[in-house]
């Protein structure tokens, strides 16, 4: 099944969770991902229940703080 992340093209074996994609794709540091599918931010509570489905597009995020005064 094709999906795009972080606007590459991307084979996976079938329909999964995001939870389990991020897993699968072995994303860096995925406590602290954010993930955008196709076009809305998904809360972190949903990651084990919102499924990744042909065509999806995804977007991995992290956020970071800092600089000084």
């Amino acid at each position: 099944m094709k999906i795009t992340a972080n606007g590459k093209p991307v084979e996976i074996p079938g329909e999964m969770s995001v939870s389990k994609l991020l897993g699968e794709i072995k994303v860096e540091q995925p406590e602290y991902v954010s993930v955008q599918l196709n076009d809305e931010m998904l809360l972190r509570a949903n990651f084990d229940t919102t499924i990744v489905k042909e065509g999806a597009v995804l977007e991995f995020l992290y956020y970071m703080g800092g600089g000084s005064c």
